[in-house]
């Protein structure tokens, strides 16, 4: 990575506020709340279900939902803002997040509220590409490596914040309205943010189809929306993502293992064709040269690895709090405090660190997690609470989890071309988050299976060997190609 400090590149048009740290606060803020959303409704399900009378399934739906449409769309979010322009697919993404926000609130029956979280992830999945473009669009040098800081430490800070946010806004039960203000309260939030984001995001400077420079010849080509490769990739994804978060609640049935199957088949003929493609001067839903890119191929590993622990860890400690040691939702949200702020802090100065240090924060990084980890698990062995022992080991998992995800996804983006930027932003963002769904079904799968019974000392059992789990899976991370250079 290099240090050298450059001003952003920002559009200077007279209809935009140009100050890029507004510019970073506002897409900051939609990332927070789109993750914020993912995790403010588990701690809401027992209220909706009661309420609305929902079956188990249409409650798994109302959940998974917006996970499902999110993964799947967020490739094809980040090429169609390509395509029409960055701004405009980030206002109307944020839009539709918002407009669909207001419906689940107001929604009558668990049919209705499915149908909008629908709506809620498709919204999401068009909008969050947008913010990894624009920083690597508008951003150069130092600053895009303190922006790409910012929006790590968001990742961390906005799953910990969904269950503290959603336990306080159930449990205050405003003017008696149940679990409706965990939608709700996006709705004057999106308003802000798309009024402030008219003001401040750089107007696009193309329409219609965009066009790509070739690397070798210097000629530029149309690039068009790849429906193929499209409608491959979508049910590729969805053939993933439906099992992973539904099929652990239904003790992994025999269609569960067939679409996953049936995902690695699809997949494979997405390359296939994308390959193909490529070879005859098209424009692919995701470009061969991007996966080419020095390093990029490992920091995908570690960016996978790093979600899969963090999303792990917060899912399976959830469990344990609240099933087996009985804690409110606010009381378990709060827990996760230490390892949120930590994690928030050393992703944002992480750069500060003496340069002859970079090689080593990516491993160093897994190994603290691990330590973490550990430390939890035997913390909690006895069915206890840890005592305030606890808040160091969480802290710990925190930082090392950071140090593992920040440094990475930096490099990542460090010598992306920004013809290629909306390709590997729509890559990293779904790398994001497919580690996280198979974090939580993996791990999720192994904390269930080894409770075998009810009882604070079954979950305590339970909750050591999935840290331990989640330690080896740390430390693997550590060794996929630990000691070479993260630019």
């Amino acid at each position: 990575m290099t240090s050298t400090t450059t001003r952003p590149v920002l559009s200077k048009d007279g209809g935009t506020d140009n100050r890029p740290g507004l510019l970073l606060g506002v897409v900051l803020a939609a990332q927070f709340m789109a993750l914020l959303d993912v995790f403010i409704v588990n701690v809401a399900a027992p209220t909706i279900r009661v309420e609305l009378s929902a079956s188990g399934a249409a409650l798994q739906l109302v959940v998974a939902g917006y996970t499902i449409a999110y993964a799947v769309l967020l490739i094809t979010g980040a090429r169609l803002g390509a395509l029409v322009g960055h701004r405009r697919m980030y206002l109307g993404g944020l839009a539709l997040f918002t407009a669909a926000s207001l419906a689940c609130g107001l929604a009558a029956g668990t049919g209705q509220l499915i149908a909008f979280r629908l709506a809620q992830g498709a919204g999401a999945a068009l909008m969050i590409p947008q913010i990894l473009s624009l920083i690597q669009r508008e951003f150069t040098g130092e600053r895009r490596t303190k922006a790409l800081s910012a929006y790590s430490a968001v990742l961390a800070t906005g799953a910990a914040a969904g269950q503290v946010v959603g336990g306080i806004l159930v449990s205050a039960d405003l003017f008696g309205t149940g679990w409706r203000p965990v939608f709700l309260v996006n709705v004057p939030i999106g308003i802000a943010l798309l009024v402030l984001g008219a003001r401040v995001l750089p107007r696009d400077a193309r329409t219609g189809a965009t066009r790509a420079r070739d690397a070798r010849t210097g000629a530029t080509r149309a690039r068009a929306l790849d429906l193929p490769g499209l409608v491959l990739l979508a049910g590729a994804v969805s053939l993933l993502t439906v099992p992973l978060v539904l099929g652990q609640e239904q003790d992994w049935p025999l269609w569960s293992w067939l679409s996953l199957g049936g995902s690695l088949v699809l997949l494979a003929l997405f390359g296939a064709y994308e390959s193909r493609l490529a070879r005859r001067g098209g424009a692919p839903l995701v470009a061969p040269r991007v996966l080419r890119i020095p390093g990029m191929g490992r920091a995908v590993l570690w960016i996978a690895v790093s979600m899969g622990v963090n999303a792990g860890f917060l899912f399976t400690l959830t469990l344990h709090l609240q099933g087996g040691l009985g804690h409110s939702a606010l009381r378990a949200g709060l827990t996760f405090g230490p390892a949120a702020v930590v994690f928030g802090i050393v992703g944002l100065t992480w750069r500060r660190r003496p340069a002859r240090l970079h090689r080593a924060l990516i491993p160093g990084g897994f190994l603290l997690a691990a330590a973490g980890a550990l430390g939890v698990g035997g913390l909690l062995a006895d069915g206890g609470t840890g005592g305030w022992g606890l808040y160091p080991a969480l802290g710990a998992l925190g930082a090392g989890i950071s140090l593992a995800f920040s440094p990475a996804l930096t490099g990542a983006l460090a010598t992306v071309r920004p013809e290629d930027a909306a390709d590997a932003s729509g890559l990293l963002a779904t790398v994001t988050q497919l580690g996280q769904l198979i974090g939580v079904a993996a791990f999720g799968t192994l904390f269930l299976a080894a409770a075998d019974g009810s009882g604070a000392q079954n979950s305590a059992d339970a909750l050591r060997t999935t840290m331990i789990a989640l330690s080896v899976t740390a430390l693997a991370g550590a060794m996929a190609g630990p000691w070479r250079r993260a630019r």
